[in-house]
Formats: C-alpha cells, sequence, structure tokens
C-alpha cells in the first residue's frame, strides 16, 4: 500500500516523526492508504519553502498575469482530464455517493477556470482627489498578501480545497496547504498535478497531520502572512487567538445552523423536495445544510407527512453504487450523530422517522445514520441551537411574518437560510431579514463560482468564491504622485 506523502519545497516527503497513519472508508470500515503524519517541524519546514519563494525567487509572484493564468487553466484540464479517479477517491474516502463526488470534481474544475478568467478582469482604481498639497494623482493596485496558509474540511476535500488555491495561487501568494486529516487523498492527487505541470519550487507546499498541532503551528507562525481555515466555530476561534501574535490577515468560514422558512402559500411538493437536498446532500455533513426548519403552523402536520416518507424511501449504502446516501465520515462523527438524536429524544422532540444506526447488509461494517426528523421542536432544544452536522432536521412552527423571521434569526450563526412563498414581495421582504450570508428564494442549496460564499455573527469573516474570494488574498495598496515636484509650504501662514 503506497503511502502518501507530503509536498513541501518541490519534494515529496515522509513526516519527522516517521508515523503513518491510517484512512479509513466509512462504508466498510477497511484502511484505504497509509498517510505519513506531519508535525510542527515539517510545518516550518513548509513555512521556509513559501515564504523564500514568494520573497526571494519570487517566480510565482512576479510571473505575469497572462502566463499564471494559463497555468492554472492546465490545472483545471489536468483535473477534468482525471475526474474519473479523483470523484473515486472523494467518495471513497468521505462516504459522499459517486454522482456529488462527480459534481464536486466539475464544480473544482470551474473554480479554477473561474479565476484564471478573472485575472484578466480589470482590478484597481484611479481617484479624482483634491490639490491642497499640490498637483496629485491617486490610485490603487492590488498585490498578494504573502505566504497563505490554507486549512480545509473534510466535508468537500477536493471542491473546499480548490476555493482556496484557486484565488489565493490566482493573486500570485505561495501557499501552505493543509487538508482534513479525515480525507486526504483526492488534495494528495491535485499536489502531484501541481509538481506535472510544474508550479515554482515552494510556490505550493501540503501538510498532512493532526490539525490541532500542524493547523495550530500555521495559525501561529509570524512567518504568515495570511490564514484561512473552513470548519467549526470553535475550532476558527483558536486560529483567531493563535493568529493574533502578528494581527495577520484571517479567512474563517465557520459552522451554521440555518434556517429554512416554509409560508403556506408555498408549492409543498417543490418545498418538501428542496428541504431534503437542504439536509440530505451530503448526508448533512455540510456547514449551510438547512437544518432547521420553521414553517407556517396550517400546514406543518401535512409537510411532516409527505417529509416523513420521502426521508424513509432514502436508499443508503455504499456510495460507489450511486444511493441518495452514503455513510457519515467517521464513526466517531456517526457517535457524535447519533448522541445529538439520543439528546433530541430526552429533551422532548418527537422523532418522525429515522433516529439510528442504519446495519442493514453490508452497512453494519460501515458508519450509516439514517435520515432523522423531528417534529415538535422548540428553539432551547439543544438539536435546535447547536451544529449537529448530519442528517437530522428539526421542525418548528409560526403563526406570524414576524414570528418566523425572530425564530430564523434566533441562533448565533448566520451562515445561510432560505424562504419559501408564492408572495414575491413577502419572499424578498423576509429573506432581506434574515441574517445569514447566503440566502435562497423557493430553492435551497445552490452555490456559484461566481458568487461570495460566507456568512455572519459566529459563521466567520470574509468570504470565499466570487471577485470577493480573490480580494481575500490580497492588499490594497493606494499610490499617490505628486505631479508637480516641490515644495508645497503647508506650514507657512
Amino acid at each position: 500500500m503506497e503511502l502518501q506523502k507530503m509536498f513541501i519545497d518541490g519534494e515529496w516527503v515522509e513526516g519527522s516523526t516517521g508515523k503513518s497513519v491510517p484512512t479509513l472508508n466509512p462504508s466498510n470500515g477497511e484502511v484505504l492508504a497509509m498517510v505519513t503524519e506531519g508535525n510542527v517541524e515539517d510545518v516550518d519546514k513548509a513555512i521556509v519553502a513559501a515564504k523564500k519563494s514568494f520573497y526571494e525567487t519570487r517566480e510565482w509572484r512576479d510571473m505575469d498575469s497572462q502566463t499564471r493564468a494559463d497555468i492554472l487553466l492546465q490545472i483545471a484540464d489536468a483535473i477534468d482530464a482525471e475526474k474519473e479517479d479523483f470523484a473515486k477517491l472523494d467518495c471513497m474516502d468521505h462516504g459522499k455517493p459517486l454522482r456529488e463526488a462527480e459534481a464536486d470534481v466539475d464544480d473544482a474544475v470551474h473554480c479554477f477556470r473561474y479565476y484564471a478568467g478573472l485575472l484578466k478582469m480589470p482590478q484597481g482604481g484611479v481617484y479624482e482627489v483634491n490639490e491642497g498639497f499640490g498637483k496629485m494623482h491617486s490610485y490603487t493596485v492590488h498585490e498578494p498578501v504573502g505566504v497563505c496558509g490554507l486549512i480545509t474540511p473534510w466535508n468537500y476535500p477536493l471542491l473546499m480545497g480548490v476555493w482556496k488555491l484557486a484565488p489565493a495561487l490566482a493573486a500570485g501568494n505561495s501557499v501552505v496547504f493543509k487538508p482534513s486529516s479525515n480525507c486526504v487523498l483526492s488534495c494528495v492527487k491535485l499536489f502531484g498535478i501541481f509538481e506535472k505541470i510544474g508550479m515554482p519550487k515552494g510556490s505550493v507546499n501540503l501538510i498532512l497531520g493532526p490539525g490541532g498541532i500542524t493547523g495550530n503551528r500555521i495559525a501561529e507562525s509570524k512567518d504568515v502572512d495570511m490564514v484561512t481555515f473552513t470548519g467549526s466555530t470553535e475550532v476558527g476561534q483558536s486560529i483567531m487567538r493563535a493568529a493574533a501574535g502578528n494581527v495577520k490577515k484571517i479567512g474563517l468560514e465557520l459552522g451554521g445552523k440555518s434556517p429554512n422558512v416554509i409560508f403556506a402559500d408555498a408549492d409543498l411538493d417543490g418545498a418538501v423536495e428542496w428541504a431534503m437536498i437542504g439536509i440530505f446532500l451530503n448526508q448533512g455533513e455540510v456547514c449551510s445544510a438547512g437544518s432547521r426548519i420553521i414553517i407556517e403552523e396550517s400546514i406543518k402536520d401535512e409537510f411532516v407527512k409527505r417529509l416523513a416518507k420521502k426521508a424513509n424511501a432514502i436508499t443508503i449504502g455504499d456510495p460507489m453504487e450511486n444511493p441518495d446516501m452514503g455513510p457519515l465520515v467517521s464513526e466517531s462523527h456517526m457517535n457524535k450523530v447519533l448522541g445529538y438524536i439520543k439528546k433530541g429524544v430526552e429533551e422532548g422532540a418527537t422523532l418522525v422517522c429515522g433516529g439510528e444506526r442504519y446495519t442493514e447488509g453490508e452497512c453494519a461494517k460501515g458508519f450509516y445514520v439514517r435520515p432523522t426528523v423531528f417534529d415538535n421542536c422548540t428553539s432551547d432544544m439543544t438539536i435546535v441551537r447547536e451544529e449537529i452536522f448530519g442528517p437530522v432536521v428539526t421542525i418548528q412552527t409560526f403563526k406570524t411574518e414576524q414570528e418566523a423571521i425572530d425564530m430564523a434569526n434566533d441562533t448565533e450563526y448566520g451562515l445561510a437560510g432560505a424562504v419559501f412563498t408564492a408572495d414575491g414581495s413577502r419572499a424578498l421582504r423576509v429573506i432581506k431579514e434574515i441574517c445569514a450570508g447566503i440566502t435562497w428564494i423557493n430553492c435551497y442549496n445552490p452555490a456559484f463560482n461566481e458568487a461570495p460564499w460566507g456568512g455572519y455573527k459566529k459563521s466567520g469573516i470574509g468570504r470565499d468564491l466570487g471577485v470577493q474570494g480573490l480580494e481575500e488574498y490580497q492588499e490594497i495598496k493606494q499610490i499617490n504622485i505628486n505631479l508637480n515636484p516641490g515644495i508645497v509650504g503647508w506650514y507657512e501662514h
């Protein structure tokens, strides 16, 4: 079994500890690969390489935009040429159905192509300014930040990595990339493409190992100019504290407990279908999942009946065979989700369907949880307040529009939210009142490379994707030119 290695300063290397750990197939618990384990020493080597690449050799940083864009397009083409292999790796390593993994790879390809194109768009600006200090010309330019530490989660192994790598590299930065230790295989393969394409030495570095050690080192290092992280709010808070040492630039896309508000005039069948996508896509392991359904009281019973019927009909099985749902990412995460379900029952919510581990046939070897629906929930329940990150949805009811808005915003998170109604005016009125960075009307979950992605409140700081996603990895420099040099005499009266 080939050992999965790190990529530091243009070389594939084993961790300084000499240790390796298994990565498991969550559908059956079998070992997929052995992964080298990095530590602080390895992170420091990667940071040194990235720093030298950016500040000394400067090959990637100083490359003209057209050449850099052409290389990003080559990377996109190379991923596209091996998309079946990438999809299978994420499918086996994470547990998502194969068709979902294939969609992730397509999105990753488009992301590199999008930022390659964005590189050729106008950047910066020219400003009309007063001439109190002489005849002045003022303009701005966008420059790369420097050494960027990128830390990504396990729920979208390849795609979340590309969401950060593509804009960071497009901007001209050198990177130290740390994927979740739960799912590394597609990321290792991606760095193989970087090597094949001929990325300049030290411009891209891959670190493997436990996040509490390697991720924290990236965040606290004073030689890292920016750190960006996608994951839990708790870890994001620790990264903020660690990053304070040199007041480095930070970007955080964190947890969510997103409301899905459904009014009585909504297309009920359509609302049920989108609610299913909102909570059961990717086994519910989605930061923006519509995990809180807030529905007008008069249609609640019929909605729950239809939702439960469809949830019970969901197919579960080996993700390579394209069921509706695959396993959760690991045994420990499965047990965490089951613990939340138990807590929901104990606190008085009505378990409508699901609520247990799925163990039929070969699935007994894997980490499967039945799609779960809780009715008669209240805002003080743990399952309503905390992010479960699994196929578990809660249902609450409202009578008035304002009650729906208040209930939707009764959370410390603010990542996503949706409104379902046939009344266009009400849809816009309510969606504007929901405190969230990503919202939908009469649908749930579509995401686009062209539009910014991020949240309010404890759901994070900054944005991935879109023009804003590129600007996250840039500094804006103001340049003022005196077109009539000489002494101004401002101190003379």
